[in-house]
């Protein structure tokens, strides 16, 4: 059954708590999730594979990902936050042991698919509980800065993760990670509730495909979906694998500069995410232009690196990273979009099927580079260039036009239902009218 929004008295000390035990779970899951991107080379040379079955790692972490966000939904809605978070954590650290101690490939793909369904189950299951835990009007600047806070994980990945590996070698590295792992399924386990105390849980009450049917229905939830798609997908490419040897090998930066970018990539995220949470508060009727807006700068900023031949001015390399990470941010939009368009019992539901828009396109891209990098390369009989980056990047304008055409469409259905409502979305053009005349914002 549905709840009643949450009134002052729930964002108390206990919210916060529970709250912060999530998010150093999430941040945990986070430095899993990012930890390959910056070993690729090293990988390379520890299981002797080229471009393509080096993405294939990666792309079966995230491939699992994708794959298990709807059925981990449904058992979330089911299970809740605290199990699903835990459990999530213990798979992840198992992957991480796993990966630190074999070098053959077989083993290794297996590590990853442990990896990718732990981080399956974690990210929808804090959402959750920022929903049940605070109040409506919090709930889209609390969602940004969940994300913002798990992006801690990835600045780990960038900096101390790097520092570790070459100090002390992969297997240290990757064991430490798994023992990591065990202390954030401890803490999840101790300091996660799911719901504040007095009030049931609302659960699955019409089986297993019911919630999954309804929110497949529900226009708004593709509308998430394509969001969340066309905002991530390039910066999850990015971050989870071809960022870092790009910036080296092709753009001629140090190590230390690509883990720099990155980290300026992250901060981008962090800064810009409380600002879009506000705005999407205040203007949940345009949230879809912040999206698309976006889309179209994430379009701009790699055009001015990839159609000039040559390298790229660290200015330039900057703003990429930056719009990249603004674009990762603005993805959290389309789990506003799930929140606002389904009801509680579905939440979870409704949550995964979004979370499959970013990543399934980041597996399909991910791929895809590495396809053309090695046709590129003549399968490593060349190596890595300038010039083989640029057709490979280039692939990604495929899923972003896709995802353009995919928010177009689906907006319209979703303003269609709106209207049988009795909600009412004028232009935008009318809109901002009214605002040079001194009207109120039509939110």
């Amino acid at each position: 059954m549905s709840r009643a929004p949450l009134v002052g008295a729930a964002a108390s000390r206990r919210a916060y708590l529970v709250w912060a035990a999530a998010l150093a779970a999430y941040a945990v899951a986070v430095l899993h999730r990012s930890s390959f991107g910056v070993v690729g080379v090293e990988a390379v040379s520890r299981f002797d594979v080229g471009a393509t079955a080096l993405s294939a790692f990666v792309v079966v972490q995230v491939a699992v990902y994708a794959a298990l966000q709807v059925p981990m939904g449904v058992l979330l809605d089911r299970f809740g936050s605290r199990v699903l978070i835990t459990t999530g954590a213990l798979l992840m650290a198992t992957g991480q042991l796993l990966l630190g101690v074999v070098d053959d490939i077989p083993l290794a793909f297996v590590a990853r698919v442990l990896i990718g369904a732990g981080d399956a189950a974690t990210f929808i299951s804090v959402i959750r509980l920022v929903v049940e835990w605070f109040p409506l009007r919090r709930i889209p600047l609390y969602t940004q800065v969940t994300g913002l806070l798990g992006q801690i994980g990835q600045l780990a990945a960038a900096v101390p993760l790097v520092l570790v590996l070459h100090e002390a070698g992969w297997t240290s590295a990757f064991v430490g990670l798994a023992a990591v792992g065990v202390l954030a399924a401890l803490l999840a386990w101790t300091g996660v509730r799911d719901q504040p105390p007095g009030r049931e849980r609302a659960g699955v009450s019409a089986g297993l495909v019911a919630p999954l049917r309804a929110a497949v229905r529900t226009p708004g939830s593709w509308l998430g979906f394509w969001s969340h798609s066309v905002s991530q997908f390039s910066a999850s490419v990015f971050a989870l694998l071809w960022g870092f040897p790009f910036l080296t090998v092709a753009q001629g930066l140090t190590p230390a500069q690509a883990g720099g970018l990155l980290s300026v990539s992250v901060l981008a995220s962090m800064v810009s995410g409380p600002v879009i949470g506000i705005l999407t508060a205040r203007h949940p009727l345009r949230r879809s232009w912040i999206v698309l807006g976006t889309a179209i700068a994430t379009a701009g900023a790699w055009a001015a690196v990839l159609v000039p031949t040559g390298r790229s001015p660290l200015w330039l390399l900057a703003v990429l990273v930056v719009v990249l990470g603004v674009g990762g941010s603005v993805g959290l939009v389309g789990m506003d979009f799930a929140r606002t368009f389904n009801p509680s019992e579905r939440l979870g539901t409704a949550t995964g099927l979004v979370n499959v828009g970013g990543f399934s396109a980041a597996v399909l891209s991910i791929l895809a580079v590495g396809v053309v990098l090695d046709l590129a390369v003549d399968g490593g009989a060349a190596p890595l260039s300038l010039a083989a980056f640029r057709p490979a990047f280039a692939v990604l304008a495929v899923p972003w036009l896709v995802g353009v055409v995919g928010i177009l469409v689906s907006r319209r259905s979703t303003r269609r239902a709106m209207r049988a409502d009795g909600v009412v979305v004028p232009p935008l053009r009318d809109a901002l009218a009214r605002r040079r005349n001194g009207r109120a914002s039509d939110g």
